[in-house]
């Protein structure tokens, strides 16, 4: 049915595609009612101590990462905006980091401006065109990709899973007669991405793909670049909240938030094994299973609605422990500084660690 419609109806009907804001206006009622028991605006700038300001936004990626036990992350190595093609260069080598490779900025959110780069020319370009600091990790062949949302209420036992979601990565199938254009335009996901494939696959538009062949379009799992989420709720247990808090518990000042990983396989997932977590989000994770195509707009919202309250016990307790929150004019100036405009080098606290293994990842 909704192949069928024009992109302009898809983006009204489905809440998956609307804008961040508009979908959560209506729960700003309800967070007000949780900023009133809390007594406090910036409430959630509580729930992470060891994260600034919690994760709301800006906070380095890097500086996360390097919380985390080296034997989850995969290589991974951190540089300055300023950083030329030679130091970059040679600190791959260092890590045998070989193309292709994902580069993301230090600071970003929702998946922006997260790049495969699959060749020497391809990591030119993005340093000539780069303003940011920024991370490169090796490109992981794992087959499951996954969002896992995990909370523990300091000071107590209890913690939990409150959101798994399964990522489907954006790929056309071939009927032995349609060009890879035609492909595109008729899968709604790869149509609402159609100027970016031209660009990226110019040279493939008039190749008819064989009756069966799969083609992937987009090997990075962000909803933005067309990758479909799936609800893995069903994969929420108590092994898998062991798993996860056997993780977390090595990461200073964590309580709530999202790991985006990739994993050999669920078997792999339950013992713990065969994980790499490429980020880990704050207060701003969102708990992606309710973008499942299959889920109903007021179910979302109760789960988003639950989310939040977790969040807020979170924070309650986490305030009783001592952790402060971030003064509301304080946030207020974040938040002009964040989306006004930025300066071209950001974070300049985080150094080029262009040296081997600076972070302990996985050799």
């Amino acid at each position: 049915m909704r192949n069928k419609l024009p992109l302009f109806w898809v983006k009204i009907f489905y809440y998956e595609y609307w804008p961040f804001w508009f979908f959560f206006l209506p729960l700003v009622p309800y967070w007000i009612y949780l900023a009133i028991r809390a007594r406090s605006l910036t409430y959630f700038t509580a729930v992470n101590p060891g994260i600034e300001h919690s994760g709301v936004f800006g906070e380095s990626k890097s500086d996360i990462l390097r919380k985390i036990d080296p034997r989850y992350l995969p290589k991974t190595a951190y540089f300055r905006s300023d950083s030329d093609w030679f130091s970059v260069n040679r600190t791959l080598a260092d890590l045998k980091m070989n193309f292709p490779i994902i580069i993301k900025p230090d600071v970003g959110e929702r998946g922006s401006q997260v790049e495969k780069v699959n060749n020497d020319e391809d990591l030119r370009k993005y340093l000539e065109a780069n303003t940011e600091s920024f991370i490169i990790q090796e490109f992981l062949t794992f087959p499951l990709e996954l969002g896992v949302l995990f909370y523990r209420i300091p000071g107590t036992d209890k913690k939990g899973i409150t959101s798994v979601v399964i990522k489907e990565f954006l790929t056309v199938t071939g009927d032995g007669k349609s060009t890879l254009l035609q492909l595109i335009r008729d899968n709604e996901r790869a149509h609402l991405q159609l100027q970016d494939l031209k660009k990226r696959f110019a040279n493939e538009m008039e190749m008819v793909l064989p009756k069966g062949e799969q083609k992937l379009l987009q090997p990075i799992g962000n909803h933005c670049k067309g990758t479909k989420f799936l609800s893995g709720q069903h994969l929420i247990n108590e092994q898998l909240v062991t798993v996860f808090d056997e993780i977390a518990s090595t990461i200073e000042g964590f309580n709530f938030g999202r790991f985006d990983l990739k994993v050999s396989s669920v078997e792999d997932l339950m013992k713990g094994e065969n994980i790499r977590i490429m980020e880990l989000n704050g207060v701003t994770s969102e708990p992606g299973h309710i973008y499942d195509p299959k889920l109903n707009l007021l179910r979302a919202y109760i789960d988003v609605a639950s989310n939040m309250k977790m969040m807020f016990r979170v924070s309650q307790q986490s305030r009783k422990l001592g952790a402060r929150v971030t003064p509301a004019p304080e946030m207020l100036r974040l938040i002009r500084h964040h989306f006004g405009k930025k300066p071209k080098i950001q974070f300049s606290r985080v150094k080029n660690l262009s040296v081997p293994n600076a972070l302990g990842g996985i050799q």
